[in-house]
């Protein structure tokens, strides 16, 4: 009889054990989503937050007005490429866009109650300088690619401007929403930062060149 009860409860943690290991294989599976973009083949984690799916990696694909990083190609890889508002608003995949200023808004009440500690939850585990990683809670991976600032061609073909900034320390991700004070020349961005916890929507000139997450229902 005694035997017959340690084969049983051998049969019962086998059983267990191959359930645990579906499940948690399961687990992994839908934790790990990813998207491919069917236009150059490259892959990005994506991450649902608050009913809508985001990108959870800087938008990288090529186009003859964007710009790597501090205009390193290298740098491309990791933090994704810089893009004028104007070829921002058209340059995610099919099916999905541009977030509105209400979907950055959403995006942060979701990391916190506040906006004084959502840019720590949003921001990446690594990446940023100066102790400035973030918490990484919901699976954002906020990576600071800095900017480039707008670039001039005068009449005689000079150019002028077009300075890279604030990579490792800042993040900027432009909206599809313009400001209504200046819907001219300025728009919305999502700014974090390496020396703050904070998350802020910011309008500024839509001739520099930011950083782009794309989002899908």
């Amino acid at each position: 009889m005694r035997i017959w009860k340690i084969y049983i409860l051998s049969m019962h943690l086998t059983i267990h054990s191959s359930f645990s290991l579906v499940a948690f294989s399961l687990l992994l599976s839908a934790c790990s989503e990813s998207f491919t973009d069917s236009r150059d083949g490259q892959s990005y984690d994506v991450v649902k937050i608050g009913g809508l799916t985001w990108m959870a990696e800087n938008l990288n694909f090529e186009t003859t007005g964007s710009f790597c990083p501090e205009g390193d190609s290298r740098n491309c890889k990791r933090l994704g490429r810089l893009y004028s508002w104007a070829e921002a608003k058209s340059v995610c995949p099919d099916g999905w866009r541009l977030p509105t200023k209400g979907d950055f808004e959403s995006l942060v009440a979701a990391q916190s109650p506040s906006q004084s500690r959502a840019g720590a939850a949003l921001k990446a585990k690594d990446g940023w300088f100066k102790k400035g990683n973030g918490s990484d809670e919901f699976g954002f991976n906020a990576l600071p690619a800095g900017y480039r600032g707008a670039i001039s061609k005068a009449d005689d073909g000079t150019i002028s401007g077009g300075k890279f900034d604030g990579i490792g320390g800042y993040a900027y991700f432009w909206s599809a929403t313009e400001d209504s004070e200046n819907p001219e020349s300025n728009a919305y961005y999502l700014f974090l930062s390496f020396s703050s916890d904070a998350a802020s929507l910011n309008a500024f000139a839509k001739d520099d060149y930011r950083s782009v997450r794309c989002v899908t229902p």
